[in-house]
């Protein structure tokens, strides 16, 4: 019966250079609890243990250990002959091996550096030598991994992954049709700004845009030229964040959303209107807009200095009636709320 028991990760595991995984192969059970015990008080050490020497080549194939702690003595198996099966395969060749034995024999210890044991313990070892022990020959086999060929293919593949998981980290926060923010990372990023405004006593406002009579636009052109007219409508939105702390978000359907972050009254308003001209001088053709024969917005600002313990929801809403009021006024157009109505 193999008793596999450990603290630490499982499984293949880089080799990094904190992450020391040690294998002991021993038939005792108590003397696994104690090895156990004794590498638990080390966060940086991973335990893995293996009852059945018959399976011991497997499993360290599989866990891929820094240091095996290696039984001479146990049924049916010789712990030496383990000790030559490591080094016949290339996938622990290399791994060092610390032979356990229940005497110091000098016969016994230089049979089992003839074989190619690594070094040689009497169980139970000293808490702080058998540790001393371990990240020394981890450390060492570490570094040889640095410089192999091997290691090196492995890490050229953990940067793919690592930068497969930024772009898919990246890709969670925008909008898929128009390369903007989404609604999702709009309610975080707003949410932070405003409480480090808060810390702050700065100002901060929140700009709502909306493509003007869009599901006319979509009636008389079709879908596919709607979604065009938006990523349009995006790239200039996107134009005008010209701080690095400005961010422009798709807030739903032909809505987006602008937030600027240590905002001004004039930088507010100027920006506001310059929005509506710049989608204006576009001349995107909308036969179907009672507005204008061509594609254009509504806008609606609002700036606050928020207060600790409140809410951007405030801010939001303010925004959206000031783009109430646009449209009701003839849309494409922009309307600031006073400042403070937030």
């Amino acid at each position: 019966m193999n008793t596999d028991f450990q603290h630490g990760a499982m499984g293949p595991r880089p080799p990094d250079e904190d992450a020391i995984m040690v294998l002991l192969v021993d038939d005792q059970l108590m003397i696994g609890e104690a090895l156990r015990r004794i590498l638990a008080s080390q966060p940086s050490i991973g335990f893995h243990y293996c009852s059945d020497p018959n399976t011991a080549l497997k499993v360290a194939a599989e866990v891929r250990p820094t240091v095996i702690l290696q039984d001479l003595v146990m049924p049916g198996v010789n712990g030496l002959d383990l000790v030559r099966q490591y080094r016949q395969s290339p996938a622990t060749r290399d791994i060092p091996v610390i032979v356990l034995s229940t005497k110091e024999e000098a016969a016994v210890k230089s049979e089992a550096f003839a074989v190619g044991a690594n070094d040689y313990l009497v169980k139970l070892p000293d808490r702080l030598e058998l540790i001393a022990r371990v990240r020394y020959h981890s450390r060492a086999y570490l570094n040889q991994l640095q410089r192999d060929e091997a290691y090196a293919a492995l890490r050229e593949s953990q940067r793919h992954l690592m930068a497969a998981n930024l772009e898919l980290q990246r890709l969670t926060k925008v909008d898929g049709l128009t390369g903007l923010s989404n609604r999702r990372y709009f309610d975080e990023y707003l949410a932070a700004e405003w409480a480090r405004a808060a810390r702050e006593g700065s100002p901060i406002a929140v700009m709502m845009i909306d493509v003007d009579e869009f599901k006319r636009y979509n009636d008389h052109y079709g879908h596919l030229a709607g979604d065009e007219v938006l990523k349009t409508v995006a790239e200039a939105i996107q134009a005008h964040c010209r701080q690095s702390s400005d961010l422009a978000a798709r807030f739903g359907g032909e809505e987006f959303v602008m937030v600027l972050a240590d905002a001004t009254p004039g930088r507010t308003e100027e920006l506001g209107t310059g929005l509506c001209r710049s989608i204006e001088r576009l001349r995107v053709p909308h036969l179907a807009s009672r507005v204008a024969g061509h594609v254009t917005i509504s806008v609606g600002g609002a700036l606050a200095v928020p207060e600790a313990d409140t809410s951007p929801i405030r801010l939001v809403d303010a925004a959206d009636k000031a783009l109430y009021q646009s449209k009701a006024a003839g849309r494409n157009r922009a309307t600031m709320m006073p400042e403070g109505v937030a």
